[in-house]
C-alpha cells in the first residue's frame, strides 16, 4: 500500500475503536461547524479583527496578565513578527534559542529567509538552556527565545528556579525574553505557578489554540500595548489580517472554556499512564521500553522502542483493527537517529481519563503481540 492508503487504513481503524488512549479523535467537522454557527448567532461576528476577535485578544491578555494581545492565524507568523519587532527595538538581529526550537526545526528557515534574523544556540543538550549557558554566549544577542515546554526534546520543562535564573541571565545581557508558549497552558502544574506568573517573566508570549485547547487553528501574541500595535502592523504586511475569522476564534473561546480547566487533570493522569505503559510493554517482553521524561512534565511525553518504525506503525493499526482499542490513535513512530530505534508522542487528554493503569498495561500487552505479528509479516514480505 502507498502512504495514502496506509493513512486511510489507520484513520478508519482508529475511528472505529471504542476507545483511544492517545490523540483523541476530534468531533466531526460538521458537528463542530454547527456548534460554532450556533455560538455566532445572526449578528456580524467580526470584521478585519474586531468583534469576537478583539474579545479573544482581551481575554487572553487578561489570562496571561499581559497588557494587550494580537490574534494571528498561525504561530509561525506570530513569532516571526515578535522576533523581528524585538530585533528592531534592541538593534540586534541575533536570536538565542535551542536548536530543537520550532523556528529551527519546523519553519524552513523562515527567521533567516523572511525576517533576516540570525540564530545562535546556548546549548545543544535536549533541555532548556541554563543560566550559565546564557551567560557564556560568545556573542551578544538581542532576544532569548524559550520554548515551554521544549516539544522536540520530549515536552521537557526546567524547574521554576532554573527558568527564573535563565531569564535573569538574559536580562544581565540586556536582552529581551520571548516565550514560545504554544503549549504554555499545561505548564502550570509543573511550575506550581499561575499563567500570569509564568508569562510575567517574559517581554512577549505566544500561545496556540489548536494544540492543547483543541481549537481549529490560530495563535495569540501577548505583550505591551506598544509591541502589540507594531505586531498588528506587521500582521497586515504578512497577510494575516483576514476578513472574517469567527469560526477559528469561537473555537478558541470554546477551548478556553472547556479544555483549559481540564489540563491539570490531564497532566496528573499522564504520570500513571506513562508508568503503566512502560511496565506493560516490559512485562510483555518488549526490550527496554522507555518513556521520556520518565515522569512527564506535562500531559505529553515520548515513547521510545528498539524496533523499526514501519513495524511499530503496522502494529498500531493492527491493534485498532483487532481489539477495538488503540494506544497511539493516529500517532506514528519515526526513527530520528539510529535505524531501528523509534519514537512517538503520547498525548493524555479527555479520552485517556477512562483508562486505568491496568487498562494501559493490558493494552500494552496487546500492542506487543501485534508488534510480533507485524515483524513476522514484514520479514515474510521481504523474503
Amino acid at each position: 500500500m502507498d502512504k495514502g492508503e496506509v493513512r486511510a487504513r489507520r484513520t478508519a481503524a482508529v475511528a472505529s475503536c471504542r476507545r483511544v488512549l492517545s490523540r483523541p479523535v476530534r468531533p466531526g467537522m460538521r458537528d463542530k461547524l454547527r456548534q460554532l454557527a450556533a455560538a455566532a448567532g445572526d449578528g456580524q461576528a467580526d470584521h478585519y479583527g474586531d468583534g469576537v476577535v478583539r474579545e479573544l485578544e482581551l481575554r487572553v491578555a487578561e489570562l496571561l496578565g499581559m497588557p494587550d494581545a494580537a490574534f494571528f492565524p498561525t504561530g509561525t507568523m506570530a513569532q516571526q513578527v515578535a522576533l523581528r519587532a524585538w530585533a528592531g527595538r534592541t538593534g540586534n538581529p541575533v536570536v538565542a534559542l535551542h536548536p530543537l526550537a520550532h523556528p529551527e526545526v519546523h519553519e524552513r528557515g523562515a527567521l533567516q529567509t523572511v525576517t533576516g534574523l540570525r540564530t545562535v544556540h546556548p546549548t545543544t543538550s535536549p533541555r532548556l538552556p541554563s543560566a550559565d549557558e546564557v551567560r557564556d554566549m560568545e556573542e551578544p544577542f538581542g532576544t532569548l527565545m524559550i520554548e515551554l515546554p521544549l516539544r522536540d526534546a520530549g515536552f521537557v520543562l526546567p524547574t521554576w528556579d532554573e527558568l527564573t535564573a535563565t531569564v535573569a541571565a538574559a536580562r544581565e545581557a540586556d536582552a529581551v525574553v520571548h516565550l514560545d508558549g504554544a503549549r504554555l497552558w499545561e505548564c502550570t502544574p509543573h511550575f506550581g505557578r499561575t499563567l500570569p506568573e509564568i508569562a510575567g517573566l517574559a517581554d512577549s508570549v505566544y500561545v496556540s489554540f489548536y494544540k492543547s485547547l483543541e481549537g481549529l487553528s490560530g495563535a495569540m501574541l501577548a505583550a505591551s500595548a506598544e509591541l502589540v500595535a507594531e505586531a498588528k502592523a506587521w500582521r497586515h504586511r504578512y497577510g494575516g489580517m483576514l476578513f472574517e475569522q469567527f469560526p477559528v476564534v469561537l473555537a478558541a473561546h470554546a477551548g478556553l472554556d472547556t479544555e483549559l480547566p481540564r489540563l491539570p487533570t490531564y497532566v496528573a493522569h499522564a504520570k500513571p499512564v506513562a508508568r503503566a505503559l512502560r511496565e506493560g510493554l516490559a512485562a510483555a517482553g518488549v526490550p527496554v521500553p522507555r518513556v521520556h521524561p520518565e515522569v512527564p512534565h506535562t500531559h505529553q511525553f515520548q515513547l521510545w522502542l528498539p524496533c523499526p518504525a514501519d513495524v511499530l506503525n503496522e502494529a498500531s493499526i493492527r491493534q485498532a483493527e483487532q481489539t477495538g482499542q488503540s494506544l497511539l490513535g493516529t500517532g506514528q513512530f519515526h526513527e530520528p537517529g539510529l535505524p531501528g530505534l523509534s519514537t512517538t508522542e503520547i498525548t493524555v487528554a479527555a479520552s485517556a481519563l477512562e483508562w486505568t493503569e491496568d487498562d494501559v498495561r493490558a493494552a500494552a500487552a496487546d500492542f506487543a503481540h501485534c508488534v510480533t505479528e507485524a515483524a513476522g509479516s514484514t520479514q515474510a514480505a521481504g523474503a
